[in-house]
């Protein structure tokens, strides 16, 4: 039996998938997550802690099961479902991870929900084309990003495919590639940040 068990999909629910190492999850995770189930009309969000991010740096990263932990008590929606399944599977590319949902619930409408500094380094993710013919893709404005995501090179190269905000309720039942950007309420909240902050006050004591 997997120690991270996958969330159970049904065919026709439409599930948000919010991956990331989450080290910490903060306010600003939950504000997007609860953000995207409502705009985009999704019946759940899959937060998806993953191993480790393949384009940081893991010498700061915290041990899966504490993130996933941490990342639980923070999502206290029903709606919203903590896993570290990737691990088990040891998948360590969102593209392994989608190609294995969207083959094993065929059913089911998935959505990538990514924050808009991902959007900027999104064409150095491995197979990120296949990324977007497989699930439409929402990008969720960060502070101070919006210029730079909406012109990388990934954006220019799915510009044909960028659905208006206004639409955004339809991106589930929209065939890939699709995407679309979300302004809205944002949160200055950083796990960087935040870690940072703790070690300083861990250095003091």
């Amino acid at each position: 039996m997997a120690d991270h068990p996958e969330p159970t999909a049904r065919p026709g629910m439409r599930i948000g998938l919010f991956g990331g190492s989450f080290n910490p999850a903060h306010d600003g995770h939950r504000l997007v997550a609860l953000q995207c189930l409502k705009r985009l009309a999704l019946d759940r969000i899959w937060i998806l802690v993953s191993p480790g991010n393949p384009l940081k740096d893991h010498s700061e990263l915290a041990p899966l099961d504490e993130r996933i932990a941490d990342t639980v008590k923070l999502m206290d929606d029903p709606r919203l479902e903590v896993t570290g399944f990737e691990a088990d599977r040891q998948f360590a590319y969102t593209y392994q991870t989608i190609r294995h949902l969207t083959q094993s619930h065929a059913g089911t409408k998935f959505v990538w929900i990514m924050g808009a500094d991902s959007l900027q380094s999104f064409d150095q993710w491995e197979h990120w084309e296949e990324i977007a013919g497989l699930v439409p893709i929402a990008v969720y404005a960060r502070p101070g990003t919006t210029f730079r995501a909406t012109r990388s090179a990934a954006a220019t190269a799915l510009d044909y495919a960028r659905l208006p905000e206004d639409k955004a309720a339809t991106l589930a039942d929209s065939p890939p590639p699709a995407w679309v950007y979300l302004r809205g309420i944002m949160s200055n909240a950083s796990s960087t940040a935040i870690r940072k902050s703790l070690a300083r006050a861990a250095s003091r004591v």
